[in-house]
């Protein structure tokens, strides 16, 4: 084991955005076997203090290449490019009225004839925006040219817009219909 893989290669997965979710399943249970601590409880501190590590590097290879969009930010970190922080880079201002439409149409459920409806028709809108920005991430990372990264970049911001807008529509659903 090697925690200075990155995670595709520590998984021994391929570096792809369309990451067979089944294998990583797998892999991460294999790797949790044959990692967890308890199997080195017997062994030196350094051998027990390794384990650690590896299985902390496992869980959080996991999760990041598990979701879409944390996956998309992982692969182009890989290839230099930071969009985990706050960034310069301009969207295209229909995509940002798009988004301030669609967080009014949230503030606008709560007092709704049909909140019910109202929301999953919103939450079936953001999802249809993240399917076609996942799509438009892949082709971009396949070009594999500093150009479409770029462009991917471009996309994986907006997959944040889109990814926080649906975190909001769960938030919202529980306050409306788990009380």
């Amino acid at each position: 084991m090697d925690i200075t893989q990155n995670y595709f290669e520590f998984l021994a997965l391929p570096v792809t955005y369309q990451l067979d979710l089944q294998a990583l399943s797998e892999r991460s249970r294999e790797l949790q076997k044959t990692l967890h601590p308890d199997r080195f409880s017997h062994l030196s501190d350094r051998e027990r203090r390794l384990s650690v590590q590896y299985t902390a590097y496992l869980n959080e290879a996991v999760a990041t290449l598990k979701h879409p969009l944390s996956r998309a930010q992982y692969l182009l970190k890989l290839k230099g490019l930071d969009t985990f922080s706050e960034s310069q880079v301009q969207l295209d201002p229909m995509f940002l009225i798009q988004q301030m439409e669609l967080r009014e149409s949230l503030e606008d459920i709560a007092s709704a004839a049909d909140p019910e409806a109202e929301l999953e028709q919103l939450r079936q809108t953001v999802e249809q925006e993240m399917k076609s920005l996942r799509e438009q991430f892949d082709r971009y990372y396949q070009q594999s040219t500093p150009s479409a990264y770029e462009a991917a970049a471009v996309c994986v911001r907006k997959m944040q817009f889109i990814d926080k807008l649906g975190r909001e529509i769960e938030v919202l659903e529980d306050q409306l219909f788990d009380e």
